[in-house]
């Protein structure tokens, strides 16, 4: 039995705030979806993005509930360069969304810094410290 990674799945409390913070990372995602309560994406590389509301998970699965506490899973985004880094970064802290972890020159030879999506999920930003970018697969 051979199984891919397809789709990463997200659940969010406001479709339209989730959806606004992802097209800001590059995600080409409907103009005309912010009010649906399923959305789909795929990236160049064809892994598919999903979207749902919390009512739809419940619609399904009633006894679940909203997580707290720390992450499990992160979403991580690759940028040009260091300087594209701390651009998007500054970008997005400019529109209004909270810095988790301010760019830094990791020792993993990375540059890096973390974002919080509207449900406040960390989302790394990070690149090369050489300033190089693999080719794309």
């Amino acid at each position: 039995m051979n199984a891919r990674l397809d789709a990463i799945s997200l659940v969010v409390s406001d479709m339209a705030a989730s959806l606004a913070f992802y097209r800001r990372l590059g995600l080409d995602v409907p103009a005309d979806s912010d009010g649906a309560p399923h959305v789909e994406a795929t990236t160049p590389g064809g892994l598919r993005v999903l979207w749902d509301t919390e009512e739809v998970i419940t619609s399904y699965d009633p006894g679940w509930t909203r997580p707290s506490g720390g992450e499990r899973i992160g979403l991580a985004f690759r940028c040009e360069g260091a300087a594209a880094v701390d651009a998007l970064h500054d970008e997005l802290v400019g529109a209004g969304y909270t810095s988790h972890l301010a760019p830094w020159d990791a020792v993993w030879e990375q540059r890096y810094a973390v974002v919080l999506d509207p449900d406040g999920m960390g989302v790394s930003l990070f690149a090369d410290a050489d300033g190089t970018t693999p080719p794309a697969q």
